[in-house]
């Protein structure tokens, strides 16, 4: 077996996390942006509004507001997205609970890094009070806990 230094075994998943990370954010619909800070050399920082569907859940829609560094590095898609965001999710249409539902399923993501860091969303149900309740988190540890919001929609009749 041929010795391969540790950045050559790496190189693969680094090439891999630049071609898959575009591809996450491909999941939400933009709805808009603001910028925050103007930036003499590059785009802008900004905060991104993106809207995307429950996938198993039919009549769930989330809105998340998300900081997007600007600069060089941002442009260049080598800088790191500050770990905060909002999210805001509501009944759109009618509901219908699948039999089982994973609490804590994962039903959003996208990379806001070059590598590592993602915005995540995960859904629970409350059964207790017939609700969804939705979780945003960065995977980035940030003072000793992880930034997060949180959503809950009301599993309302439909007509």
């Amino acid at each position: 077996m041929r010795y391969r230094p540790p950045l050559a075994r790496a190189l693969p998943l680094l090439l891999g996390a630049l071609i898959a990370g575009p591809a996450l954010a491909d999941k939400a619909d933009p709805v808009g942006e603001v910028s925050t800070a103007f930036k003499l050399f590059g785009p802008n920082h900004k905060i991104l509004v993106e809207a995307f569907d429950d996938p198993r859940i039919d009549g769930v829609a989330c809105y998340l507001a998300r900081p997007k560094t600007g600069g060089v590095k941002g442009g260049l898609g080598l800088a790191e997205d500050p770990s905060h965001a909002s999210l805001s999710c509501h009944q759109i249409g009618p509901i219908t609970l699948p039999a089982k539902l994973k609490a804590g399923e994962e039903v959003f993501d996208v990379s806001t890094s070059l590598v590592f860091k993602e915005q995540k969303v995960v859904r629970f149900y409350d059964q207790k009070r017939n609700a969804l309740v939705y979780l945003t988190y960065s995977t980035k540890l940030v003072d000793g806990s992880y930034k997060s919001a949180v959503s809950a929609v009301p599993i309302m009749p439909w007509s």
